[in-house]
């Protein structure tokens, strides 16, 4: 098969280019992608590999125009349990009032192949816009987005290169920022807990900005906990008896959310440990549901909210930069110490 031509980002793919790209008539293209039986098997994966490769995606506006659009505006997220990401939907939504533009949620549950899954249905839509987040794609979703033609935004992250435009944090920036204040408050023996990091990439830039502040300060992490599954306060009490056990001598903890940071802080007042003085905990997030515990945990604000207004507002083209894409924003989160890192 001969090898697919680069297409313009800015131009709708059409079956013609997946006709040139696999050799075979538009007619028959056609065939293939509307599932009809009476293509080779051949022909019909010689024809599935082009469309792949070029991020075609057919259009299910029966009788429309290949440049017809419809008020729809996808949203791709990783999960709606997780605290963090009904804020930015806050935050999309609002913006997207009485603009005649109406945000679709599609979940992912962090899986790769799931996020290409839900893109290429979305996109099967002609929607006007998509917001996505984080900037790392599989090889297929990747071309969709780049081939789609219309405003992508890429949120939750800025380290690395988007596709079109990207609204964010840098969470290098966040996890460095959050060891220089734990060596600051003296704190050396440090744990770190957190899920399985494959596919929630902004959670291994964190460990890897907290990695590179330690070692500023000529430290290393002294252990390290992972687990498999959502974010939870059992599974943050469990983490946090499993490496105390293992590691009795830390003397501080950094989770990789404040979910199961929460879990650990209830799990040292159960057990009586000297929080912040023994041992200093801190999560990431600054979900505001943990206000009510008896001790507030340190952590930093991801600017969720903002994060979706952002985004929302460089879709609608109400953005006050007047830019409708290859807008690069970058929020800066705070750092709130609360009651867990010891004052110096």
């Amino acid at each position: 098969m001969s090898k697919p031509p680069v297409a313009d980002p800015r131009r709708t793919l059409t079956l013609r280019d997946v006709s040139e790209a696999s050799g075979v008539s538009e007619m028959t293209v056609s065939r293939v992608l509307r599932n009809r039986g009476d293509v080779s098997e051949t022909t019909r994966e010689r024809v599935l590999q082009a469309a792949r490769a070029l991020g075609y995606v057919p259009n299910k506006i029966a009788g429309a125009l290949a440049s017809q659009r419809v008020n729809l505006v996808g949203v791709i997220i990783p999960s709606m349990s997780n605290m963090v990401f009904p804020e930015v939907m806050t935050g999309i939504s609002e913006t997207l009032e009485d603009t005649g533009l109406q945000p679709v949620v599609g979940i992912t549950n962090y899986s790769p192949e799931r996020e290409e899954a839900v893109l290429y249905e979305m996109l099967s839509w002609r929607p006007s816009g998509v917001i996505i987040a984080g900037l790392e794609h599989s090889e297929a979703a990747q071309a969709m987005l780049e081939s789609a033609g219309i405003p992508i935004v890429e949120i939750m992250d800025i380290d690395g290169m988007p596709v079109d435009s990207a609204v964010g944090i840098s969470h290098r920036r966040a996890g460095l920022k959050m060891a220089e204040a734990i060596v600051a408050a003296g704190y050396r023996r440090i744990g770190f807990l957190g899920t399985k990091m494959p596919d929630d990439h902004r959670a291994r830039k964190r460990l890897e900005g907290f990695k590179e502040g330690l070692a500023e300060a000529g430290l290393t992490l002294a252990d390290e906990e992972y687990y498999a599954g959502g974010s939870a306060l059992l599974k943050g009490r469990e983490m946090t008896e499993t490496i105390l056990t293992r590691s009795p001598d830390l003397d501080f903890l950094y989770y990789s959310n404040d979910m199961i940071g929460a879990g650990g802080l209830l799990y040292c007042l159960d057990k009586g440990i000297d929080v912040p003085g023994r041992l200093g905990l801190a999560g990431f997030n600054g979900v505001e549901l943990l206000d009510g515990l008896p001790r507030k945990l340190a952590t930093m604000d991801a600017c969720r909210r903002e994060i979706g207004v952002h985004a929302a507002e460089i879709i609608a083209g109400k953005h006050p930069t007047a830019v409708v894409g290859g807008e690069v924003i970058e929020l800066f989160p705070t750092l709130e110490p609360g009651d867990t890192i010891r004052k110096g």
